[in-house]
């Protein structure tokens, strides 16, 4: 039997040529990520995009590439370096599944092919995302991530990298093509983290006071 982690029970609807960078990480839809190109394929890569104004996707890289991933644009090139060296800024756009893997891509330095866009229903079930709200304010709040216009806007991709997820649940999270089913198992986890963070926070303000004097009142007996 297929390993579930890698399956997708999905019908095609479109199919595009992207280049490939893959990476021990989930890029999200509307996601922004900063990130650091220094190896010369990549900077090849970034520099094609640049020059045709084009997109790239960041493959899912865990114990093996798992020909999954997320087309991602260029917003802009926040430094380059003497040596090539760039700092960029990208975009999430849409997941994909990967349909033909060539390495290298023709002549280029890096890897490319086929994918299929995964396509997905964002039938959103109102009382769980209620929940779901709730629950991640609470959690944002006690991590100490300051309030914001972001607050208002929580939905099931814009916080998940800081709810403690690990990468293999951040890839289920990707494949997840129903907005009810990203609510569930996020819903899930937060139950589990939350009341773990609680203690955690708990605990640290206990040891913050151990090393101060302590104001006794004197007890009558």
């Amino acid at each position: 039997m297929a390993d579930p982690l890698y399956r997708f029970d999905c019908v095609p609807m479109n199919t595009i040529t992207l280049p490939f960078f893959p990476l021990k990480l989930v890029a999200f839809p509307g996601e922004k990520l900063n990130l650091h190109v220094f190896e010369p394929r990549y900077k090849q890569l970034i520099g094609d995009c640049l020059l045709k104004g084009s997109t790239f996707g960041i493959c899912v890289y865990l114990d093996k590439l798992t020909m999954y991933g997320t087309e991602v644009s260029i917003l802009e090139v926040s430094k380059t370096y003497e040596d090539g060296r760039m700092d960029i800024q990208a975009l999430g756009i849409r997941p994909f599944r990967i349909v033909n893997f060539r390495n290298p891509m023709g002549e280029k330095l890096y890897a490319g092919g086929e994918v299929s866009i995964l396509e997905g229903d964002e039938f959103t079930d109102t009382l769980l995302y209620a929940e779901f709200k709730e629950l991640m304010v609470d959690m944002l709040q006690l991590l100490g991530l300051p309030e914001n216009e972001d607050f208002k806007r929580i939905d099931t991709y814009n916080f998940s990298h800081k709810i403690g997820l690990s990468l293999e649940e951040e890839f289920k999270l990707l494949l997840m093509r129903n907005e009810a089913e990203r609510l569930r198992f996020l819903v899930q986890h937060l139950r589990k983290a939350l009341p773990i963070l609680v203690k955690m926070e708990e605990a640290k303000r206990k040891i913050q006071m151990n090393g101060y004097f302590k104001n006794l009142d004197p007890l009558n007996f």
